[in-house]
């Protein structure tokens, strides 16, 4: 996404020049304190070259200090025959010193526990944002820096190597969509990319996004392909990434960053035989830790970045620091560490990309030159083609911004992107780019008295060449951490959200625009997984047998639906920072990716079950899934199951996870007087009650909801049944129904009980837990755990007035109230469900929100100690304009402005609201979780199905933001606000506990902390529900039960802190039905151990009922299945070398015998094939 130059007209107010050159190299993290835990592995990390060059320095060092040595020798046996002597004693030093880096202790991996390690590095973000004072000083021609200056002997003994790195960012659909952005700029970008290659081998380019390349690929000729390997195979073009797309980091799921990574990783390797090794992310706005987590899991080792907050590039910057090791806060062995280089400077344009002043640099990007369509220079200094008369004094210019680049960095390689959004278009556009650029290369290399070589080069070329230097010379700073994987630069853990690009901007408003099409995304990602799983367990069963049509027919539409939920992880995508149409075009592909899948669901199951053979892609399924969507922007809704008199409809139910699931479920009939009945036909209990919907004069839809209590094997199927007549069962239980006093347009349906509501508060309560609300706005008040502590907990519905847009969250003041005493409210008791349901009284006469409060009452469920919240929203129409809305709980929680948000669904950030930044940066991404913990270890959890943003204003309040409609375009290019609001509903778990063992104060403790395993499984069962499908036609009841019906694949649960993220067929294998020798399925299988806080009950509330401590025996995993030819693979199934990848608990003898150690934290996939056991 392109951004107009940032040339404002800010008045100076003090420039520090006097830091000159970057402010040396000064102890810049050396200070920050270190986390107290840390470990190593016991095995050195140091490359072969530096543990040789240091065997060297050690030699020389013994050979010239050998009398010195020898006196040392004798002092320390004076000094253990005085310990032996007189015992030990204390050398304990009033003042804690850092650690340096020779002296660290080197200890074996810690035990395999539930608990997880912390990192020891130089510098957490956190540390980098107590310090910086956030007073964005005028720096000059580099408004958000300093008037960088250099001496000039810096280059004397290591000369300044330049590597000017062509690129074109291609967003797939922003303003205009993946497909007219191809037809219209990029095929004609990688046609160009590939003639003006060819005609000079000292010319390179590097490419990102595979969803282009692919679709390039398709149509271009044979000889078109074979010059585009064979400029990929010398090294002129790298795939850097090779994803699908360049993702977003602050609102994709790691189970969708894992997916596209994989499906352009695989597609790359597979056509053109590369497998990349250096990442590219020019465009996110922020930056996550577990992208760098999963590229290193990939086999990546280098990796760049842009947007991050200006200050803090600032502050880097002035430390030589924009260059580090990345390192994960739980990391305690450095296994996970992988080079980072920050951009410095504003944006990735040319402007901002040769140095510290941009009007220098524009006048190097020779596709302003007159004759091109870009914009001129706004600084009025244009380009001009480089002839022989002024080619000295332009080389010269370019070179002194070089070199002040340089001094932001410790090495003398230098990275030089040149290029920017779409660029490189024609080959006119191209040659000039290249044909200027060479020139001012040959003058430079050709006087050996600028002590520089500049050339043409690709991310590889650069990392290779900084690695090299970084082994010849040791940049480290005297105490500093660093990393056993390459010298030199500083380690740091840490988020970079929320990012600001200037003054008082921060990106923040994205975390929540089109929040429908973020929920759409997250259903797409559980259903494809759903899918894969179904797939899978197909292949392995399936093998030469009856039902290997449904999976072959169905592959090219699982690899679509791969490929959309990809597309939509790119950074205008997820985030919801693509015009109008586009937005219309990536829900499209959802849409008919979730409809192609449901339908394959849906016979698969049959399959399983044994109902059906023959199934594919043309035989009509008998089932057909509980919730559909009529288009691709519609709510999805039950399907109202018709029972006719003395019929049964069957249901069956699949559940995605590797546990066994026991939960009340529900679904929609038409009638009330009904039973449900178990696949042995056994009746269980049901309560029946009225479907509800948001409509002030029409609450009631006509419709029921029955419950019943649902026991489905891990990755299995159950069938159940809905049943009218059925003499040997009671009906369901007919819930009981109040309503608020003053809401008289509420008619009691029949055939319920309905009586009024009477005082000022309502109460609902299950075994474990009493809820309080205030019964004149149905808002939650109090919990109570029965047994345990009392909870004030505020519930506040709330506007923010904004002037922001899909970008930037602007707003003006606080947020306001919008309910009102008064409305309509509806109580629901019955034995499994109760709920408290309002359709408020705000001061439209249709709210923009109504919200359902319930408890479960299911034994043995993870449901009876969650608050489950469902908010429907709708902010639609002009009198919500440049509104933004707001659920606030208001607890009595010491938190102290502190909470806990999710990066991406698989670890947790430490936030802290900062008083020297405005709301909008106390605002962070909530993928699927936000937490606060309180001084007496109180915890008040909010778990969400789809991603939006979270924030702690004040001192027990967690704020978490719903949807926002905006006016304005906040002129980051987009051209226009947010207005295409969706009618939706937001569903939110709700978790209190309190802690069994004492821990340290958490808003003193700067390390992230963890979820608790009971957090953990509701999380898993929000995201991955219970999948449910409605047979089309009822059954006469039977006069005999009919034969069970049941699949259960695994031999037992697995572990409950162990998650199998996914289980799949990556690729399809040839089958005997088309003609050819039936191969075995090559399956991959993807765990992650989870991380989890052992000062919550371990045991999940008796729902766990063991851990993932000891090995795990993959080869009996499965029931009816043998795995045979395990292999550990990296996380794209492109690499097979444990090692390499940074894992340090797989070795090829445990892995081949099936056992396979995962320690918390972890993801680690596997490729293997299955077949039926002889």
């Amino acid at each position: 996404m392109p951004i107009s130059s940032y040339a404002g007209n800010r008045s100076s107010r003090g420039g520090i020049s006097a830091l000159g050159g970057g402010g040396g190299g000064g102890g810049g993290w050396s200070r920050s304190l270190l986390p107290t835990t840390f470990s190593s592995s016991p095995k050195s990390k140091l490359p072969r070259k530096s543990r040789r060059r240091l065997r060297s320095l050690l030699k020389d060092f013994i050979h010239t200090h050998f009398f010195t040595l020898s006196l040392l020798s004798l002092s320390l046996l004076l000094f253990f025959a005085a310990l032996l002597h007189f015992g030990p004693f204390s050398l304990a030093s009033s003042s804690s010193s850092r650690i340096s880096r020779s002296s660290r202790p080197r200890k074996p991996l810690s035990p395999l526990n539930d608990a997880v390690g912390a990192a020891a590095v130089d510098a957490t973000t956190k540390d980098l944002y107590d310090k910086i004072e956030f007073l964005d000083i005028d720096g000059g021609p580099w408004k958000q820096g300093w008037v960088v200056t250099y001496k000039g002997s810096e280059w004397d003994r290591e000369k300044l190597k330049i590597f000017v790195v062509p690129h074109s960012h291609n967003d797939p659909g922003w303003r205009l969509t993946v497909e007219e952005y191809y037809e219209r700029q990029s095929r004609h970008i990688l046609d160009t990319i590939v003639d003006t290659l060819s005609k000079d081998s000292r010319r390179k380019f590097i490419w990102e996004e595979m969803s282009y390349l692919e679709r390039w690929w398709r149509d271009s000729s044979d000889s078109k392909r074979e010059d585009f390997k064979k400029l990929v195979k010398n090294g002129q073009l790298e795939i850097v990434g090779g994803g699908w797309v360049m993702n977003d980091e602050a609102n994709s799921h790691y189970y969708a960053l894992i997916e596209q990574m994989t499906e352009g990783n695989l597609w790359l390797n597979e056509t053109i035989g590369v497998v990349p090794r250096n990442a590219w992310a020019i465009d996110p706005f922020g930056y996550s830790p577990t992208m760098a987590y999963l590229l290193r899991r990939m086999g990546f080792k280098n990796m760049l970045i842009q947007r991050t907050h200006y200050e803090l590039k600032k502050e880097l910057a002035l430390h030589k620091n924009l260059e580090f090791i990345w390192r994960q806060s739980w990391d305690a062995v450095e296994n996970t560490d992988i080079l980072v280089h920050m951009m410095p400077f504003y944006s990735y344009d040319i402007p901002h990309t040769c140095g510290p002043e941009p009007a220098i640099c524009c006048q190097f990007d020779f596709a302003r030159m007159p004759g091109f369509t870009y914009e001129l220079c706004p600084w009025g200094q244009h380009p001009v083609e480089t002839t022989p008369d002024l080619v000295q004094k332009r080389a010269e210019m370019l070179l002194d911004q070089y070199r002040k680049k340089s001094t932001l960095y410790r090495t003398n390689t230098l990275l030089v992107p040149l290029g920017d959004d779409f660029r490189y278009m024609s080959n006119e556009e191209a040659e000039a780019q290249f044909r200027n650029y060479q020139k001012l290369f040959d003058y430079i290399n050709s006087n050996p008295s600028l002590n520089a070589e500049a050339k043409f080069g690709t991310l590889e070329d650069y990392f290779q060449t900084l690695r090299d230097e970084a082994e010849r010379i040791n940049y480290s700073l005297p105490g500093e951490i660093g990393s056993g994987e390459i010298e030199g630069f500083p380690s740091l853990s840490g988020d970079f959200f929320t990012y600001a690009d200037r003054q008082q901007d921060y990106w923040s408003g994205y975390y929540v625009s089109r929040p429908f099409f973020k929920a759409v995304d997250r259903v797409l990602e559980h259903t494809l997984r759903a899918s894969e799983i179904l797939n899978a367990l197909l292949l392995g069963h399936c093998q030469g047998g009856h039902c290997e049509k449904l999976p072959a027919s169905f592959e090219h539409k699982l690899t679509a639906a791969r490929r959309n939920l990809a597309l939509f992880q790119h950074h205008d995508g997820v985030t919801g920072t693509a015009k109008n149409h586009v937005v219309q075009d990536y829900g499209t592909r959802m849409h008919t990716s979730l409809q192609d899948l449901q339908i394959f669901m849906s016979k698969a199951i049959e399959v399983l079950l044994g109902i059906r053979f023959e199934k594919n892609e043309h035989n009509p399924s008998q089932f057909e899934p509980a919730q559909v969507r009529s288009k691709y922007d519609a709510q999805p809704i039950h399907k109202g199951v018709i029972i006719q008199e003395r019929s049964a409809r069957s249901i069956i139910i699949f559940n995605p996870l590797e546990q066994t699931r026991n939960e009340v479920v529900m679904a929609i009939v038409d009638r009330p007087d009904v039973s449900v009945l178990d696949s042995n036909w056994t009746c269980i209990e049901s309560q029946i009650s009225p479907e509800m919907q948001h409509k002030r004069d029409q609450i009631f839809t006509g419709r029921h909801r029955v419950h019943w209590k649902a026991s489905v094997p891990a990755m299995g199927l159950r069938m159940y049944y809905i049943v009218h007549g059925a003499g040997q069962c009671e009906n369901a239980k007919l819930a009981e129904l109040k309503t608020s006093s003053d809401s008289d347009q509420v008619s009691c349906p029949a055939p319920y009980a309905c009586s009024k509501v009477k005082g000022d508060t309502v109460v609902i309560e299950n075994r474990h837990l009493i809820l309080d609300f205030d019964a004149n706005c149905g808002l939650l008040s109090k919990v109570t755990e029965k047994g345990g502590s009392q909870n004030n907990v505020g519930e506040e519905i709330s506007m923010y007035s904004s002037r922001g847009g899909a970008y930037l969250f602007k707003p003006i003041g606080d947020a306001q109230s919008i309910i009102r005493a008064g409305g309509q409210l509806v109580i629901t008791t019955g034995p499994l469900m109760r709920e408290v349901y309002s359709y408020p009284k705000t001061e439209w006469d249709k709210a923009p929100i109504s919200y359902s409060t319930r408890v479960y009452n299911g034994e043995d469920t993870i449901q009876d100690f969650l608050i489950e919240k469902e908010y429907h929203v709708e902010l639609l129409g002009g009198q919500f304009d440049d509104k933004e809305l707001i659920v606030r709980y208001k607890t009595d929680i010491e938190n102290r402005r502190t909470f806990y948000s999710d990066l991406n669904g698989f670890q947790m950030s430490r936030r802290e609201t900062y008083d020297k930044i405005p709301v909008q940066g106390n605002y962070y991404p909530m993928p699927s979780l936000a937490f606060m913990q309180g001084l007496d270890g109180r915890r008040f959890s909010v778990h969400t199905r789809q991603s939006l943003g979270a924030a702690s204003l004040k001192n027990g309040w967690l704020e978490i933001m719903l949807d926002r409609r905006l006016v304005r375009d906040d002129e980051r290019g987009l051209g226009q606000g947010v207005l295409d609001n969706r009618a939706m509903n937001v569903v939110f778990h709700i978790l209190l506990e309190s802690n069994i063992s004492s821990t340290s104060a958490p808003s003193s403790n700067p390390l992230p902390l963890n979820p608790s395993l009971l957090s953990h499984s509701i999380e898993a069962q929000l995201n991955y529900p219970l999948h449910a499908f409605v047979a089309k036609s009822p059954q006469e009841l039977p006069s005999q039960p009919p034969p069970p019906r049941f699949f259960s694949p695994l031999a037992s649960s697995l572990p409950c802190d162990l998650h199998i993220v996914d289980f799949k067929v990556p690729r399809a294998a040839k089958h005997s039905f088309l003609g050819h020798p039936m191969e075995v399925p090559k399956f991959a299988l993807i765990l992650r151990r989870r991380g989890w806080d052992p000062s919550y009950c371990k045991k999940a509330r008796s729902q766990c009922t063991r851990l993932a401590d000891d090995p795990v025996n993959l080869f009996s995993t499965f029931k009816d299945l043998e795995i045979i030819n395990l292999k550990a693979a990296s996380l794209n199934l492109l690499h097979e070398d444990a090692e390499m990848l940074g894992y340090t608990s797989l070795s090829g003898d445990d892995v081949q015998d099936g056992h396979v150690v995962i320690p918390p934290m972890e993801i680690q996939a596997y490729k293997l094939q299955l077949r039926p056991h002889q």
